[in-house]
């Protein structure tokens, strides 16, 4: 595990998913933490469970400039400092198509998911430049691959992890680190949020995951938060001091290649064309033999 001892760190979105597993991780590692959320009940069962001199739960929309301003003040001035910040509310956005798209809806998205990770960075840097700190940028693997998560939402996270890298040139000057985490399949309440289902059976939706898509990638399970949270753990700590303007896939193996280059019994391209399943395959195979 990452030593943050000492360390004080900002989570956005801190109160469920990825989120709150940052909390429960940065916390096991020393850290004491600022989770920012729209969900005030679980951000205030998330303080009573900690104790308030490890975990401040704030109330934070991250679309909201004044509010995600407000919660690096709140970091300082209830703990005395920020070294981290950790970039990683988020939600679905809109799933429209190109040629459907509410353009409405994508300013929304794109609000959510990008210009929030400006702003936040933006407003930490005053409290780091003196002494330096890690900022981690929460991307998605349908940064590098399509398929994975509609068009508006993967852009954004493509401009996520490219900002990252941009924003890690420009802040090393002060000694402020910026890397951004590509998750992948992980079994948290966004899909079931993003098609519209509440948030108590977007949760239960989340534990399904966990028992029906360990098929979806080599690792052979469901990622996990604290999956993403460990990543960010580390990439927070000290031990991680000569990484910045990095892009770093935690996905179980998930963009390695098609499944027929890890699972054998999968097809491949060429079956694939000639609509051939691998035991059809095989059935030739072996009458070609006799």
């Amino acid at each position: 595990m990452a030593n943050l001892d000492g360390k004080v760190a900002i989570i956005t979105g801190g109160a469920s998913g990825i989120g709150l597993a940052g909390v429960e991780t940065f916390v096991a590692a020393g850290a004491k933490v600022v989770a920012g959320d729209i969900q005030d009940e679980k951000g205030q069962a998330l303080q009573t469970r900690f104790g308030d001199d490890k975990v401040l739960f704030v109330h934070c929309d991250v679309t909201d400039m004044a509010q995600l301003e407000g919660i690096m003040g709140a970091a300082v001035d209830h703990f005395g400092g920020l070294d981290i910040l950790w970039n990683n509310a988020g939600h679905g956005g809109t799933p429209d198509p190109i040629e459907e798209l509410d353009l409405d809806a994508y300013d929304q998205t794109m609000s959510l998911l990008l210009k929030q990770v400006f702003a936040g960075t933006k407003f930490a840097v005053p409290h780091m430049k003196e002494n330096g700190g890690s900022i981690i940028n929460t991307s998605s693997i349908s940064a590098v691959c399509a398929g994975y998560a509609p068009i508006t939402y993967s852009v954004a996270k493509k401009g996520v992890a490219h900002f990252s890298k941009l924003a890690a040139a420009e802040l090393s000057k002060y000694g402020i680190r910026v890397n951004a985490v590509l998750p992948g399949f992980i079994a948290t309440s966004i899909f079931g949020a993003s098609l519209g289902l509440p948030r108590e059976q977007a949760d239960q939706m989340a534990a399904m995951l966990v028992e029906a898509g360990g098929s979806m990638q080599p690792a052979g399970r469901v990622g996990k938060g604290e999956d993403i949270a460990e990543m960010a753990a580390f990439l927070a700590s000290d031990a991680a001091s000569f990484i910045t303007g990095g892009e770093f896939l935690v996905d179980g193996g998930m963009t390695v290649g098609p499944r027929h280059s890890w699972d054998e019994s999968a097809g491949g391209p060429l079956l694939d064309a000639l609509g051939i399943t691998p035991e059809q395959a095989e059935q030739m195979r072996a009458q070609m033999g006799n």
